[in-house]
Formats: structure tokens, C-alpha cells, sequence
């Protein structure tokens, strides 16, 4: 017996691939990757040749290639469409970030646009968000706090960066169905990049973010989650001197707020004693991708 033509929904194609279905669709119209099938009420349905398809593109793109450039090989009818990706890859984004960084504390704004913008040409959202932009925010923060840079460096290339990834944000589609979801970084920490990157993934799955990043009173945090009902409340905390007071910070959020849930992130969780595990247990996000998605599974 064939196989029929289409037996997976676009929901369904969406959470086996990690992609937001909007994302998918996006693909569909632009690059024309597949055509699924409708049924009689008019949704896709995807076969297991679509998802074999897709499949390989999410792989590209999560090695480094953007969409377009997955397409170009995929329709390449003399194949390289199933070589493994160039491995210069990363010693081009090495090569960007250090083009880039030299820019940005150079106080040259113009020359920093116009090489994010080159990035975004060349290399998949994720890897200028994580491996460019995300690790010149990681290196300027360590910078400063050697004093190897002045503070208006850091605040140059934190604020250029934060806007260039909040105009990524803002081209993500949203799901209404899904809660909001406010991010903050704990009392006294200024190190936003694991902040930005949870941030990002949730953005990526649909969710509506709000980003607060560093210095936000924790008053501030109550109000400002209370006030759009937030679903989630996230609080991220790198240094280990800063964990009581988010874990405190946490706490007195959770009494106060019985619907909304607390998550908890950071490198600082690394040094947490083992009560404190246990109490907060249902609170920790992990790190890495695979327990971000057990942890958002488990509401």
C-alpha cells in the first residue's frame, strides 16, 4: 500500500523540526521547498519525503547557511546539495567578529551596521546572533570588567548590538495563544548574553517576549509583570556573587504571583548548593536547547 500523500499538519511538521510554523510557511511562498497537500478543510499536510526535504534545510541552516543559500544547493542538480558545510565557515565568523569588533570599539557605527548587515547576508540568524553578536557581547563585558576598555566603549557596543538583535525580535510572527513571557537579569548582574539567547529561542518559538535586560529594579520586574499577565517571568544570572539575591529575587516572585512561572538561568545555577537544587528545582531552565524545550514542555 503507497503512502499517502501528506499525513503530518503543519503543527505537527513544526514541532519535529523546532521551527515556528509561520517560519515555515514563510519558506514555502518565498523559496517554493515543497508543496504540501490540503485537505478537504484546507490545511497542509506534509509527506515523509517533505519532511526528509525540510529536514536537510533545517540542518544547512543550523550549520551556518542561510535559507537562500540551503535552496541554492538543494536545487543544484549537480549536487553538491548533500555535502557536509564548508568548513571555513566558522573561520569566517571568527574573521567577521573580529572585523566587527574592531569597528565597535572604534565608536564607528556606520562601519558596524553595514558589517552586520554583510553578516546576516552571509551566515544563518542564529549563528550572527550567537557566534558574532552574542560572543562580542560576551568579550566586551570581560574587557570592561578588566579594565581593558573605558565604560562608554561598553555601553557603545552593548546598546548598537541590543538593537540590532531587538530588530530581529521584531520580525519574528507571534503566537497569540502562547503567554508572554518577561526576561530580566538578576540584581546587580550585567551580563545579558545568556539573557539574549533564551530570549531569542522563545521568540523563535512564538512566544510574545518582553526584554528588560540589566538594571531593572525588582520592584519594576513585579510591576511590569504583573501589568501585560505575563505567563513566564524569566530571571538570568552569570556571576555566582549575584545568585542569592536572584534566587531571592525569584521567590518573593513566585508568592506574590501564583499563575506565573518562574525560570531560572544563568551560569551562576552552576554553583548552587544542593538545597537550593532541590528548592528551586522546578524553576531551573537549564542550558542547552534540549532543556530549554523539556523545561517549556513541562508546564
Amino acid at each position: 500500500m503507497s503512502e499517502p500523500q501528506g499525513k503530518y499538519n503543519i503543527k505537527a511538521v513544526s514541532n519535529l523540526l523546532g521551527i515556528h510554523s509561520g517560519t515555515l510557511r514563510a519558506w514555502e511562498r518565498r523559496y517554493k521547498i515543497i508543496e504540501p497537500v490540503r485537505n478537504e478543510a484546507g490545511h497542509r499536510l506534509y509527506s515523509e519525503d517533505h519532511i526528509r526535504i525540510l529536514k536537510w534545510i533545517v540542518n544547512k541552516v543550523d550549520n551556518g547557511f542561510t535559507i537562500g543559500q540551503a535552496v541554492d544547493l538543494l536545487n543544484n542538480k549537480d549536487e553538491p546539495a548533500f555535502i557536509e558545510p564548508d568548513p571555513g565557515m566558522t573561520d569566517q565568523m571568527d574573521i567577521m567578529k573580529e572585523k566587527l569588533l574592531h569597528e565597535l570599539l572604534q565608536f564607528n557605527e556606520s562601519g558596524s551596521n553595514e558589517l552586520i548587515d554583510r553578516a546576516f547576508g552571509l551566515f544563518s540568524t542564529d549563528k550572527v546572533l550567537i557566534r558574532i553578536l552574542g560572543s562580542i557581547l560576551a568579550e566586551v563585558g570581560n574587557r570592561w570588567e578588566k579594565g581593558m576598555i573605558t565604560t562608554a566603549h561598553e555601553h557603545f557596543v552593548t546598546s548598537l548590538i541590543r538593537t540590532r538583535i531587538g530588530m530581529v525580535f521584531h520580525t519574528l510572527p507571534v503566537n497569540s495563544f502562547l503567554p508572554k513571557a518577561v526576561c530580566v537579569c538578576g540584581p546587580d548582574e550585567n551580563h545579558e548574553i545568556g539573557l539574549l539567547i533564551f530570549t531569542y529561542f522563545l521568540k523563535k518559538r512564538g512566544y510574545e517576549t518582553i526584554y528588560l535586560g540589566a538594571g531593572i529594579p525588582e520592584k519594576d520586574f513585579h510591576k511590569v509583570v504583573a501589568d501585560v499577565g505575563a505567563g513566564y517571568a524569566i530571571v538570568s544570572t552569570t556571576l555566582a556573587e549575584n545568585l542569592p539575591k536572584s534566587l531571592a529575587m525569584a521567590e518573593s516572585l513566585a508568592s506574590h504571583n501564583k499563575d506565573v512561572r518562574i525560570g531560572l538561568g544563568g551560569k551562576a545555577l552552576n554553583y548552587m548548593k544542593e538545597t537550593d537544587k532541590k528548592k528551586f528545582n522546578k524553576m531551573l531552565i537549564g542550558e542547552t536547547e534540549k532543556e530549554w524545550s523539556t523545561w517549556l514542555k513541562e508546564q
